[in-house]
């Protein structure tokens, strides 16, 4: 058994309410945990005494819901466990306010936009009301900007840090960080200017994914697909010989900016055509026939237009088969408003004049018009419901445009990147393990580097700003960096380094980059700004890397790669060593929960009907990895095990146990003489040697599981053996034989149930100890051998008691009625096992007179006699 010398001052006559209850405990002991400062970190303590945790950062202007509690439950979990194994655990929380979903509140809340080009007022004050018109509302700097940011998020995160305390997360809540703060944004921008440095961060004006709606470029990382319908359009192009060659396409607006056509080399029908030309339709543009391995014979003709760009596999082939570019859409989702160059035909440019300014969903209907008007299309479209890529968190379809954005190098255009990144994945372990593959599937699956830059309004800036030449145009090719002691920067209100503010957007000065970072650019970079990376180096060694990641493994793709590529470029070394993937919570149809879907459940509801122990019950009921289903059956078992806890230990008190009574060693063990007793003892350090284990392995559910139903046979099968002898009825020796070990089992189960049930668990520890169960040391094994007896005798007795009932049942008598003779026949293995605790089981059945015989192959009561009915 462990030492109680953690949590303890000296032993304290129990002190035990005369009815426990669950309701108020929050409160109550979240003030005493505050007060004694017990979830503080330690800086003092060396890397080997800590056990840190790199803990997701929620978005601050979300909304709570269930998920919340499940998933930073189970993380809890762990770090009291940690704790518990003496640990200094290092577990701060950040609140990630750098996005567009803090965008858009601070825009809506206040009536403002960010207009980087704004000068920064030090004295701005917002409306007392926002504009009913968004195009009445201020237009303010990014700075401003920002600042708002920080005021608005301060009241969010209190709503948020007050739910997590009631939910019991022992965070300490000095190490707290904001991904959009001073410390953050310096950070973020050192690491890139690192990067650009080493080269591992690059700028290139390429194709890009881009949403329309929101103005901004899209990494592959960021995409959704949804399936939508579409129609499969059928029209020729023409070759010299005027023979006709039909493609299908989904994407007729695209035709004006066609390059290619392209077939599988390997398809037969089109064998003749590669290396020649043919002409569009409509726009009379002469391109060639390509073959590529891509095309896929079953699609359409099997014959495909190479637009630039209709989507990824047209970048594709453009860059393998080196085509030409001829980008028509514009940032703005419409098409260009002059007629291209290639276009030369009068015929073609006519028509182009058609479709400049247009949207592309009416450029489509004008050319298909127009390929109406000239007899072209050939039969009706063709009805398909396809995957079209979106934005996960816009509503329209992705389009590709050419533009200038930033990249970090992340394995998608370099195989030993690639490997190096796979080879972290496995210096890593997951829990559950099956989760790492979809970490390499992803990574093997990348098709182009990290594109992190953003045409947004808020957010960390780039720190880059660029030189402009005689004519004004800037020098993409050598930007202007600041050192890394002048961040965090701003390019669009401050000056370039040597350069003064009246150079700006003059020929021969500078321009400010107006891009800010992808918020994954910041966010990856969580263990680095928690750790006060390059602000306190001793304090960033000593916890770094971290000991864990938890996520949902929804962001893995996203969270998770991008923290291992940032470690891997920064340090040469992985983010964490262990990371815990959670699940989804599912609605009751096994739905996933989310606002959009209507079926998210308000987390404050649930805490106030079943309490917070019934919360985190279900929430460490669930394995890692996961997808657990909300069931309020989950919560009310929960609520029903942490009442029984305080009232089963009431009754333990009630018989006179004290602190003094607990075994931990060989001589206190001298106490413990009873076989059932040495029984239970027996199985409690198996149990503590099991739940140790699982929960070194992050599986705390299956060791909640052996906790759990470890207790329920002490309350329903040991505590009711031995009652009369905890009563003194077989002597002072057979009662401080039951006292030890009912104070002994009370104080290991206190401690392994604590981590799930804070708040039941601290509340009777309380009762009887000084401190905290919570500061008290994780239950050790060793200290219950010299009391451990036979395991099974305790089963035995158990199912012989079972069986006196059982017959009383038959003969339709009372329970309490006594036996005033009986024959137990047992299975010859148990008779010697109930043998020995013979008088505990007479006590329990109310057996005057109860002769053990052999025999059977189950418990069974025969020629029972029973005392008259009184009265």
């Amino acid at each position: 058994m462990s030492e109680n010398s953690l949590g303890t001052d000296s032993p304290i006559a129990p002190a035990v309410p005369e009815k426990p209850a669950l309701e108020g405990l929050e409160a109550k002991l979240n003030e005493a945990w505050q007060a004694e400062r017990l979830y503080r970190f330690d800086e003092s303590a060396s890397r080997e005494q800590v056990y840190s945790i790199d803990t997701p950062p929620p978005t601050a202007s979300g909304s709570l819901h269930v998920g919340h509690m499940f998933s930073y439950t189970q993380t809890d979990v762990v770090a009291r466990f940690q704790r518990m194994r003496g640990k200094k655990v290092f577990y701060p929380l950040g609140w990630d306010d750098n996005g567009l979903p803090t965008e858009r509140r601070v825009q809506n809340y206040y009536g403002v936009r960010c207009d980087p080009s704004q000068p920064y007022e030090p004295d701005y004050t917002p409306p007392e009301k926002p504009a009913k018109n968004q195009r009445d509302w201020d237009a303010i700097s990014r700075r401003n900007f920002i600042e708002l940011c920080e005021k608005l998020t301060v009241e969010d995160e209190k709503v948020f840090e007050d739910l997590f305390t009631r939910l019991g997360l022992s965070v300490d809540w000095r190490q707290t960080y904001r991904t959009i703060d001073d410390d953050s944004r310096a950070a973020s921008q050192r690491a890139f200017l690192r990067d650009v440095n080493s080269g591992n961060a690059y700028t290139a004006e390429a194709p890009t994914l881009w949403d329309i709606t929101f103005r901004t470029a899209v990494a592959q990382a960021e995409l959704e697909a949804k399936e939508r319908p579409g129609a499969y359009h059928r029209f020729p192009f023409t070759t010299p010989e005027g023979e006709e060659v039909f493609i299908e396409t989904t994407r007729p607006e695209l035709l004006p900016s066609c390059v290619a056509l392209v077939a599988h080399p390997e398809d037969e029908r089109y064998q003749g055509l590669f290396g020649t030309t043919v002409t569009s339709p409509l726009f009379g543009v002469e391109v060639e026939v390509k073959a590529h391995r891509l095309a896929d014979p079953e699609k359409g003709s099997g014959i495909a237009m190479i637009c630039t760009f209709g989507d990824m596999t047209d970048v594709t082939w453009w860059r393998e088969l080196q085509l030409p570019a001829r980008a028509l859409i514009g940032r703005d989702g419409r098409f260009g408003r002059e007629v291209p160059d290639w276009i030369i035909s009068a015929e073609g440019q006519e028509r182009y004049e058609q479709l400049a300014g247009k949207t592309v969903h009416s450029a489509k209907e004008a050319v298909l018009e127009m390929l109406r008007e000239q007899g072209l299309l050939d039969g009706e479209p063709k009805q398909i419901t396809h995957a079209v890529h979106f934005y996960e968190k816009g509503d329209k379809p992705l389009e590709v445009v050419t533009s200038r954005q930033w990249y970090i190098r992340n394995g998608g255009r370099d195989a030993e990147r690639r490997d190096e990144l796979v080879q972290r994945g496995q210096q890593m372990d997951w829990h559950p393990g099956f989760m790492r593959s979809r970490y390499e599937n992803w990574v093997e699956g990348l098709n182009g580097d990290w594109l992190i830059s953003r045409q947004r309004f808020f957010g960390v800036p780039i720190p880059v700003w660029y030189r402009l030449d005689d004519e004004g145009e800037p020098d993409y090719d050598v930007p202007i960096l600041p050192s890394e002691d002048q961040l965090p920067v701003d390019p669009s209100s401050d000056a370039a380094p040597g350069l003064t503010e009246d150079m700006r957007g003059v020929p021969g000065g500078f321009v400010g980059e107006q891009d800010v970072l992808d918020t994954w650019a910041t966010s990856s970079l969580t263990p680095q700004i928690a750790g006060k990376w390059e602000r306190d180096n001793e304090f960033f060694t000593s916890v770094f890397p971290y000991d864990l990641r938890p996520q949902g493994h929804d962001i893995i793709r996203t969270w998770l790669f991008s923290t291992v590529v940032r470690a891997h470029s920064l340090h040469e070394s992985v983010p964490w060593e262990n990371t815990a993937i959670s699940g989804w919570i599912l609605d009751p149809d096994r739905k996933k929960m989310s606002k959009s879907k209507g079926n998210v459940v308000v987390p404050d509801e649930i805490l106030e009907r079943f309490g917070t122990d019934a919360v985190r019950y279900w929430a460490a009921s669930a394995k890692l990895g996961a997808d657990t289903a909300y069931e309020e059956g989950q919560f009310k078992i929960g609520r029903r095990l942490a009442i029984k806890l305080l009232n089963a230990s009431k009754f333990a008190f009630g018989m006179g146990v004290t602190e003094e009574h607990i075994v931990y060693d060989a001589a206190s063990a001298a106490a413990v003489t009873q076989p059932l007793d040495r029984a239970l003892l027996a199985r409690l350090q198996k149990l503590v040697e099991d739940a140790t284990a699982r929960f070194e392995e992050y599986d705390y559910a299956r060791a909640l599981q052996m906790t759990e139903s470890f207790f329920w046979q002490f309350t329903d099968d040991y505590v009711e053996l031995v009652k009369d002898r905890a009563y003194g009825g077989q002597g002072e020796e057979a009662q401080a034989s039951v006292r030890a070990t009912l104070a002994t089992t009370l104080d290991t189960v206190l401690r392994l149930f604590a981590p799930v049930l804070p708040f039941a668990t601290d509340e009777v520890w309380r009762w009887w100890r000084a401190g905290s169960v919570h500061a008290a040391e994780w239950p050790a094994a060793d200290g219950l051998e010299a009391a451990a007896g036979e395991a099974e005798t305790l089963s035995a007795v158990a199912d012989a008691l079972a069986a006196v009932r059982r017959g009383k049942s038959e003969a339709q008598v009372k329970q309490r009625t006594p036996i005033t003779a009986g024959t137990l026949v047992l299975p010859p293995a148990q008779l010697p096992r109930v043998e020995s605790a013979v008088e505990d089981l007479k006590s329990a059945a109310k057996a005057e007179q109860l002769i053990l015989a052999a025999g059977g192959e189950s418990p069974e009561l025969t020629q029972a006699e029973y005392a008259a009915p009184e009265g």
